[in-house]
C-alpha cells in the first residue's frame, strides 16, 4: 500500500483532490492518505478547515516542508505559484496543481511569470495523443491550468485532425473558486453576485499553455496565434469556453473527427447537434461535455469542465491512476450532481 501526501489541503483544488481520493476504490487497499499540509493553517484541525470531509476532521495540518512530504510515495501539490519547484522530493512521485512546470519554452515563462526558468515536465492532459504512456512513466507531472483544459479538450479533435485553424479566439466564462481561498476584495460576494467581468485581456498566464498545446496536437503547429478572454462569473464552480476559429474542413468531417476522437475517450462527452454544453451538467466530474458548430466558415467549438475536478483535482487523480497502472477512470466522477 502506496501513500498520498496533499500539499494545500485545506484548498479548493487539495479539499476537491482529497474529496476524490477518500472516494476512490483504492483507497485503503491500495493507498492510504497521509500527510496533509498548509502553510497558514498548519496546526489547526483539518475539519475546522474542510467541514466536508468529515474521516479526515481530526488530522491535524503538518507544515508544507519537504522533510514531511518526501516520506511519501506519492505528493500532490496544490501551492501557490513557485512554491513546488522550490521543493525536492527526492523519489516521491509529484503531482504538481501550480504553474511551475507546465512550459516547454523559457521565453514564455519569462514573459507571462518571470524569475528562474524551472524547466517543464510531462504534462498531464492524458487525452492529448500520445501523451498517456508519458505520464504513465513519469516521476512528476505538471497537471495542466485549468483554463488550457477546457480550451484544449473544446478544440483537441478538429485540431489533431487539421480541420481548424491554428489562429484561435478562447473566451472562458470561470467561477470564482478558480482564483483559490485567499481572500481578495474583487472576488467579495458583494462584487460578484449579478456581475460579470472580463479580467487580465491579452495578458493571462493560460495563454501560452493554450498555444503551447495547439503546436502539440497541430500537423503544422508552430505559427500559432491565440487570444484569451477569462471572464469572472457569479458561480462557485464551472468553466464555460467557446473556441472560434477559422474552419479548414467542411461542417460533416469536424463532426465525423470529433464523434471518433471523443467515441475513445471516458471524459470527454460529445453532445448531440444542437445541445450545447452546461456548467450545472459537469459539477463535481472529471467529464468535459463538448459541441462544435460551423458557421459561415468558422469553427464554434465549446466545453463544460469543473475547474475544480477535471480541470485541476480530477487531472491529477487521472494521471495518478495512469502512473500506479490503476483504472484510468477510477475515483472520478461522470455522473454530474
Amino acid at each position: 500500500m502506496i501513500s498520498i501526501a496533499v500539499a494545500g489541503a485545506s484548498g479548493y483544488a487539495g479539499g476537491e483532490a482529497l474529496r476524490l481520493l477518500l472516494n476512490h476504490p483504492g483507497h485503503g487497499r491500495d493507498f492510504e492518505i497521509g500527510a496533509l499540509t498548509g502553510a497558514s493553517n498548519a496546526g489547526q484541525r483539518f475539519g475546522s478547515l474542510v467541514p466536508g470531509l468529515p474521516q479526515l476532521a481530526d488530522r491535524v495540518v503538518r507544515e508544507t516542508t519537504e522533510e514531511v512530504l518526501a516520506g511519501h510515495d506519492v505528493a500532490i501539490l496544490a501551492l501557490p505559484h513557485g512554491v513546488s519547484s522550490s521543493l525536492d522530493l527526492g523519489d516521491t512521485v509529484v503531482l504538481d496543481c501550480g504553474a511551475d512546470r507546465r512550459l516547454t519554452s523559457e521565453s514564455d515563462w519569462d514573459a507571462y511569470y518571470g524569475g528562474t526558468y524551472p524547466g517543464s515536465w510531462p504534462y498531464g492532459i492524458p487525452e492529448l495523443p500520445g501523451n498517456r504512456p508519458t505520464i504513465a512513466a513519469a516521476t512528476g507531472v505538471a497537471v495542466p491550468g485549468c483554463f488550457p483544459t477546457g480550451a484544449t479538450l473544446a478544440m483537441l479533435p478538429g485540431m489533431a485532425a487539421g480541420l481548424i485553424s491554428r489562429d484561435v479566439s478562447v473566451v472562458s466564462v470561470t467561477g470564482v473558486t478558480g482564483a483559490g481561498k485567499k481572500p481578495a476584495v474583487g472576488l467579495l460576494g458583494g462584487e460578484t453576485m449579478g456581475n460579470l467581468r472580463a479580467y487580465k485581456v491579452g495578458s493571462h498566464r493560460h495563454t501560452p499553455e493554450i498555444a503551447q498545446n495547439i503546436r502539440r496536437v497541430a500537423p503544422d503547429g508552430a505559427d500559432t496565434r491565440v487570444t484569451f478572454t477569462p471572464v469572472l462569473a457569479p458561480l462557485g464552480r464551472g468553466i464555460l469556453t467557446t473556441v472560434t476559429a477559422r474552419a479548414t474542413g467542411d461542417a460533416d468531417a469536424l463532426r465525423d473527427a470529433y464523434e471518433r476522437f471523443c467515441a475513445d475517450e471516458p471524459f470527454l462527452h460529445l453532445l448531440p447537434e444542437g445541445e450545447q454544453p452546461e456548467v450545472k451538467s459537469v459539477a463535481g466530474t472529471n467529464m468535459a461535455h463538448i459541441q462544435v458548430t460551423v458557421t459561415d466558415g468558422m469553427v464554434v467549438a465549446t466545453s463544460a469542465i469543473d475547474n475544480l475536478t477535471k480541470g485541476t483535482a480530477g487531472a491529477a487523480v487521472q494521471c495518478l491512476n495512469l502512473i500506479q497502472g490503476w483504472d484510468e477512470t477510477a475515483g472520478l466522477p461522470m455522473a454530474g450532481l
